[in-house]
């Protein structure tokens, strides 16, 4: 399984975030600047709820978002770690259906906030394949390039998470 850190022919995105639905964003901790340089994407207010999957120091939130974090690998996941993916696609579902505005980031918007969005689009209705396709036409073409994520998506997490816990 290869994951982000080992693939340099990965670009960094345009955009440090990108809608994919109404109210539903998706990004990162760095993109690439207009200048061609990586930037810092740091979040300050624009959103009322940030679901952080990597946490850095210095990338915001601001005090009085409500943020929640997460750390997850950008490979295989246990059962507590799909347990909190989940989770976090709930909180995200429950945010839009109130009117708030979301956004769910990694290392650069692609895997593992997509993973979260992904699974939140599944639970609102779409199918995985939907799902990945909006995510991939709206962040970007490298967004959900871990197949791993991708096979987890068209099995559908509960079932992942269930399988996991019973091979532990």
């Amino acid at each position: 399984m290869r994951t982000r850190r080992k693939q340099p022919d990965v670009p960094a995105p345009d955009v440090p975030w990108s809608e994919i639905v109404p109210g539903l964003w998706m990004g990162g901790h760095e993109f690439t600047g207009r200048t061609g340089d990586v930037e810092s994407a740091v979040v300050h207010d624009e959103f009322d709820l940030v679901l952080t999957l990597l946490r850095l120091p210095g990338y915001g939130p601001d005090v009085g978002v409500e943020h929640h974090v997460w750390p997850i690998p950008d490979g295989p996941l246990d059962g507590t770690q799909l347990a909190g993916v989940m989770r976090l696609a709930q909180a995200a579902s429950d945010a839009l259906e109130d009117g708030k505005r979301v956004l769910v980031r990694c290392y650069h918007g692609y895997n593992r906030s997509g993973l979260v969005v992904a699974h939140s689009l599944v639970r609102d209705g779409h199918s995985a394949e939907d799902a990945i396709r909006l995510i991939r036409s709206r962040r970007s073409p490298w967004a959900l390039h871990n197949e791993l994520f991708v096979e987890y998506l068209r099995t559908g997490l509960p079932t992942v998470r269930l399988l996991e816990e019973l091979a532990e």
